[in-house]
């Protein structure tokens, strides 16, 4: 990554514009939709908190597919191949690339970084000044209309996140953590732990039922696995065969390779929830292991999004399919509680600096890693 002005960006936002007299952070800030190239490392003016906000300094953040998503054009209904389908298009075939995210064209340029971990250092006129100093973590999905309204909008994709130095969010999203966790293992919890939590929230997963997890071994998968445990649920994780034993310590009850078949391996009405992140050709065989009046819940599809349904087998068997990108007003409380019980731990894969954040993409997308990568402020 190189700190000079991008060639292709013909000028900067005024918040990325420093002024006289303005103290600066680094930030990486994403300029485009594409490939590395669009991470950019600059120094920019830090944030000024505005009325209901708060300045936090970043103490770790983590990677997650929705940001490298975000960037290469994911989320636009023209891609139909997996979450890896865009990297094989060349740096220099913006063109070709898809512009839109999940709500539209993205923001570019702008801060990306969807987990905070921070300590809130300035706040607005009239807010509790109580919160300096406190150390918090940052609800990435915001319900700005309520939460009777399914508008949302998500730290990182919708408003400058996480990779940099110091980030400005509405103070409604702070929520203050009491623990003995590393900044880096409360780094990686917002978004994979958030949205495990809302799908089985959603589904209304109980002691006893029976979840299968697609895609464990990712971020959101070993989240809903552990997730899942604390409520006592039976758990069947879906992950390939090198980290089969891993899943196992992590408490799963059975694993399955991915290579296995599904439906033959585990019969057919015998799970009450799918949680699936993968989708893809698998889906039929998910719809198909679920008890009548099961639920299937998802919020991703790395295996592709364009799936076949036979609509017989949802309205005879009485399924209910459950998408899950706004979350539901109890889920980060529900998190923050979990983590001050100390009811469940993350596992970390590893951590890279903010200035490598080009190499931990490239790590993350590899898919060789059993949980989260943290990413740390960059050393003075």
């Amino acid at each position: 990554m190189s700190d000079t002005l991008h060639p292709h960006l013909p000028h900067l936002p005024e918040r990325f514009r420093p002024g006289a007299g303005q103290a600066l952070m680094t930030a990486i800030v994403t300029v485009g939709r594409g490939g590395f190239e669009q991470l950019v490392p600059m120094q920019v003016p830090v944030p000024v908190p505005g009325p209901g906000e708060v300045l936090l300094q970043v103490l770790a953040s983590s990677v997650n597919n929705t940001d490298i998503n975000t960037r290469l054009g994911w989320y636009d209904a023209a891609v139909t191949g997996s979450t890896q389908s865009l990297a094989a298009i060349p740096a220099d075939d913006g063109d070709s690339r898809p512009s839109n995210g999940w709500q539209g064209p993205s923001p570019f340029p702008f801060i990306q970084g969807t987990d905070c971990c921070g300590r809130v250092v300035a706040l607005s006129a009239g807010l509790d000044p109580g919160l300096l100093g406190q150390r918090v973590l940052v609800r990435p999905c915001m319900r700005p209309h309520g939460f009777s309204n399914w508008d949302n909008v998500w730290l990182g994709s919708d408003l400058d996140g996480a990779f940099a130095q110091y980030v400005k969010v509405p103070a409604p999203e702070v929520f203050a953590v009491h623990s003995d966790w590393s900044d880096a293992e409360l780094g990686v919890i917002p978004c994979a732990f958030g949205t495990a939590e809302n799908m089985l929230h959603r589904a209304g997963v109980g002691a006893r039922q029976h979840v299968l997890v697609t895609g464990a071994s990712g971020g959101v998968g070993v989240a809903t696995v552990l997730l899942a445990k604390r409520r006592g649920a039976v758990v069947t994780a879906i992950t390939t065969g090198s980290k089969l034993a891993q899943l196992q310590a992590l408490g799963a009850d059975q694993v399955l390779d991915r290579a296995d078949n599904v439906l033959a391996c585990l019969g057919s009405e015998t799970v009450d929830v799918v949680v699936d992140n993968v989708a893809g050709s698998a889906f039929p065989d998910l719809l198909a292991v679920l008890k009548r009046g099961g639920r299937h819940v998802s919020s991703g599809a790395i295996a592709g999004p364009l799936v076949e349904l036979d609509m017989r087998v949802l309205y005879l068997k009485n399924l209910s399919l459950l998408g899950c990108t706004a979350w539901d007003e109890p889920v980060f409380s529900n998190l923050i509680r979990y983590i001050e019980r100390h009811e469940f731990r993350p596992l970390l894969a590893g951590s890279f600096t903010l200035d490598q954040l080009e190499q931990a993409q490239r790590e993350f997308l590899k898919k060789e890693h059993i949980g989260k990568i943290a990413l740390l402020p960059a050393k003075a």
